[in-house]
């Protein structure tokens, strides 16, 4: 558990469990135009998974979710309430599941992101995530369908 204060608020970081699914769901298809269903999010709490939250006194303000195999972490998804967002919730769970993917002797953390999705992008790119690669048309838009770009980290 982390104690993290931003802008004298103070925000905790600490892990979350399958209980905690339906309040990460809220926030999920509040921010995603196709989000990650209920179930898919309770399948993210076996012993591959790990699931943190982020919260300022008992709100649950955002989460990330990482799977790791071997040495390899996938960040499979970090979301921030739209009423959050802007106040570096999102750089604070990255830097903590970078951190953690460090102590578990991970080699590289890697993720996919909305072609679209400027923050996120510029965000990893800040914590030092470089393109890998790219899926065309692998997300769904209600008019199309857009690519995903594969971004690393080297730790």
């Amino acid at each position: 558990m982390s104690a993290l204060i931003t802008s004298a608020i103070p925000f905790e970081i600490r892990s979350l469990s399958v209980d905690d699914a339906p309040a990460m769901f809220r926030i999920e298809s509040l921010v995603h135009s196709h989000p990650m269903s209920l179930a898919n999010l309770e399948d993210c709490f076996g012993h591959l998974y790990r699931v943190q939250g982020i919260y300022a006194a008992d709100e649950l303000l955002g989460f990330s979710i990482v799977q790791q195999i071997i040495d390899e972490v996938t960040l499979l998804d970090i979301c921030v309430a739209p009423t959050a967002q802007g106040r570096g919730l999102g750089k604070q769970l990255l830097t903590e599941l970078i951190a953690q993917a460090k102590v578990a002797d991970a080699v590289v953390v890697m993720l996919e992101v909305r072609q679209s999705n400027c923050a996120a992008m510029g965000l990893y790119q800040q914590a030092g995530f470089v393109e890998s690669g790219r899926r065309k048309g692998y997300y769904p838009l209600d008019d199309g369908r857009e690519d995903a770009i594969l971004m690393d980290l080297s730790l």
